[in-house]
Order: structure tokens, then sequence, then C-alpha cells
């Protein structure tokens, strides 16, 4: 079992492609003129994040869970989007990697994989098991997880403002 203490939100983690930053109060208008297309919440169980007061609570939440980061661009430090680690448990040695969405001209490319290693081999130096929960319909986090080496292990229904929400749970083993 890995133990050490876990910080949620280090500085910055960066490869050669992206480079992930602690979310701040300040990145607001331009994360939610990302956010602000419905296409990126198609797949999306919140199918109306795009709206300015629905992410506005997302963004709060991503604030509050202090495992949050802006995802940049490496090359350019254009700000592509946003992750974030959360239910850390240090007995079950498991954390979630997930609230993850990146601007669409960002798709198909090497971003997402990029964001989502640099996040697993930071995590993989303190927990054993990464957690990833993703909408049953969200068919691209389902592709991008597997290609990650995730193993689908459960059906979980998440309530939120009364409805429910069914998820994949998928798990990444050290």
């Amino acid at each position: 079992m890995t133990t050490s203490y876990f910080n949620l939100q280090p500085d910055f983690l960066e490869d050669e492609i992206t480079k992930l930053i602690p979310l701040q109060e300040s990145h607001f208008e331009e994360l939610y003129k990302i956010a602000s297309d419905p296409l990126i919440w198609e797949q999306h169980p919140m199918k109306d994040r795009y709206k300015k007061e629905v992410f506005q609570s997302f963004f709060e939440a991503a604030i509050n869970s202090k495992g949050s980061f802006l995802i940049l661009d490496k090359q350019t430090s254009e700000i592509m989007g946003t992750t974030r680690y959360y239910d850390y448990n240090a007995e079950k040695s498991s954390i979630g990697i997930g609230y993850t969405f990146i601007a669409r001209k960002f798709w198909g490319g090497p971003y997402n994989n990029s964001t989502k290693k640099l996040l697993i081999d930071y995590a993989f130096q303190h927990v054993d098991s990464i957690l990833f929960h993703i909408g049953t319909e969200n068919f691209r986090s389902q592709k991008a997880v597997l290609k990650l080496g995730a193993k689908k292990i459960n059906t979980l229904v998440f309530t939120h403002n009364g409805v429910s929400l069914p998820h994949f749970e998928y798990e990444l083993t050290k």
C-alpha cells in the first residue's frame, strides 16, 4: 500500500504537451468561454452545464475541492479546460480523476491523454487505485479511459438536484 502525504493540488504538473496549474477564481471567465459550448456537454449527464448559472456551481465546486486544475496548452499557454482529483480515500489507497472537459478544438489530439497521464503518474506516487465515474451516455470519455487501461467495474447512480444520473465506474490499478 502506497502512503505518504498526498497534496491534491501541486503547483504544476507538465509534460511537453500540457501544463496543469491549480484552478483559481480568476480563471472563471476564460473557462466559461469554453464551457459555454453546448456540444461539449451533449453526452454528459449534466447536458445544461453550458448555461452560466449551471457552470457557476460546477466551477465553485471545483474551486472548493482544492484538487482542481486548469489545463493549458504547454506550447501556447492557451486555456484548454479543467480537470480534478476527487474522493481521495487513504484507507482504500484510491482517488477519483474526473470533472474534466476540454475545448472542442483540442478533441482528438494528444491533450486529454496527456492530461490524464500527468494526473495518473502523480497519483500513483500516493495511491494504488484510480477511479473514473463516467455517464453511461458519455461514449467519448468511456473510450478514453479504456485507452488508458482502466476496466469497467461497476454501475452507479449519482443524484444531482433530485435527478438520478447513471454512471459507469472504471478503475485503473498501479
